[in-house]
């Protein structure tokens, strides 16, 4: 079996950050969830894959990862055996000013009704 770092990881750089690719990234509760729960650890915390406790299975939940990870939403690291991830605030600050301000609290909305 292939280890998890065998396949290099896709970010686009902030200037390829494309309006309509991160709006379709956040049009999914699940994803949303994600958005919010990095939020609460930000500026400089990041989260193991494991730690979200979604509504969905682990295959599901890497493709969400995945889908966020390309658009440019999150940025994924590994470590070990574990994914870390992060919001990246700062690029989708500078490409779309204020979208982030919009979708957290929808997905802290999101989090609370899974509670």
């Amino acid at each position: 079996m292939a280890s998890r770092t065998a396949t290099r990881l896709v970010h686009p750089q902030r200037a390829e950050l494309e309006f309509t690719t991160v709006m379709s990234a956040l049009s999914d509760p699940v994803r949303l969830a994600i958005v919010a729960r990095l939020a609460d650890v930000e500026p400089e915390g990041e989260l193991a894959c494991a730690t979200f406790a979604l509504p969905v299975s682990k295959s599901t939940q890497s493709g969400h990862f995945k889908t966020l990870r390309e658009a440019g939403v999150i940025h994924q690291r590994d470590e070990g055996t574990r994914r870390l991830n992060r919001l990246r605030r700062d690029d989708l600050d500078a490409r779309f000013p204020g979208l982030l301000d919009l979708v957290i609290p929808q997905g802290h909305d999101i989090l609370a009704r899974w509670t």
